[in-house]
């Protein structure tokens, strides 16, 4: 057949209409399964982070080695929310500025990674903030109870290097997500048996959706480099940072084990007079 003008015209309006079709089904694919939109971003999950990515439970905590991938994953997901959830609020928060602004920026380079043609548009950027043509907002913030306050109706609360926070920020931001019902996510590697992210840890309830992964479990980090830090620092310290152990530091006076076992429910106070001890 004789390709006319006319012909090739016709024929190329059904190949981009064509396009924009596929296109259009990808989106509402990766809308429904954030594993598809990291995949396209140039990330394979892992299978715990393919979980993440795919669960809906409204409260998360990792307890995950250094450098297992834990901050990308939950950068991931938290452009995910941005992306998906139109006027949705995603704080990421950590002990300081230079932390949250590490975790801010996995996640916008992510956003290039993945080709934003298709993808709502940035209408304001910043250092520390990002605000789509959809309404939605990622906010970068030091963790501390004094920067946080005056945010509310979070979608998402990200909390990077959790166990290093203050007890504090974790009683402050815990309100923003009672008219939102929006999720959060502690993430950290230990740091002893002492703060929210231990307490949560230990003693959060059925409520909070666990995930441990220690440094055995990361494909991309090689048993021999494990060895070798293993000879190069102090057992504590390689079992906090690499095997995700809630472990006493060597200057502690008395061990957690310690202290509750002189605690007691049973004991009556004593008492001098009018006045209670």
């Amino acid at each position: 057949m004789l390709l006319t003008k006319q012909n090739y015209s016709s024929q190329n309006s059904i190949l981009i209409q064509a396009s924009n079709n596929a296109v259009k089904k990808r989106i509402e694919r990766e809308k429904h399964d954030a594993v598809l939109m990291a995949r396209r971003g140039g990330i394979t999950p892992d299978h715990w982070q393919s979980d993440l990515l795919q669960s809906t439970a409204k409260q998360l905590i990792l307890n995950c080695s250094r450098q297992s991938g834990k901050s990308t994953i939950t950068a991931v997901l938290g452009l995910h929310t941005a992306l998906f959830e139109p006027n949705s609020l995603v704080l990421l928060l950590s002990p300081s500025l230079r932390q949250s602004t590490e975790l801010f920026r996995k996640l916008k380079d992510f956003y290039n990674a993945v080709g934003c043609d298709s993808l709502p548009q940035i209408a304001e950027e910043s250092t520390l903030r990002l605000e789509f043509h959809n309404g939605s907002r990622v906010v970068a913030l030091p963790g501390s109870e004094s920067t946080i306050r005056g945010y509310s109706a979070v979608s998402l609360l990200i909390v990077d290097e959790a166990a290093t926070c203050e007890d504090s920020l974790f009683f402050s931001i815990r309100p923003m997500l009672a008219v939102s019902g929006g999720r959060i996510i502690l993430l950290s590697t230990p740091r002893g048996k002492r703060g929210f992210f231990f307490n949560v840890w230990s003693e959060g309830g059925e409520d909070w959706n666990r995930t441990r992964i220690d440094a055995h479990q990361c494909p991309r980090i090689a048993p021999e480099w494990l060895e070798r830090e293993k000879a190069a620092m102090p057992d504590f310290w390689f079992r906090q940072e690499f095997l995700c152990e809630f472990v006493e530091s060597m200057d502690s006076v008395f061990s957690f084990d310690e202290v509750q076992a002189a605690l007691s429910d049973t004991l009556e106070p004593f008492s001098f007079g009018d006045d209670l001890i």
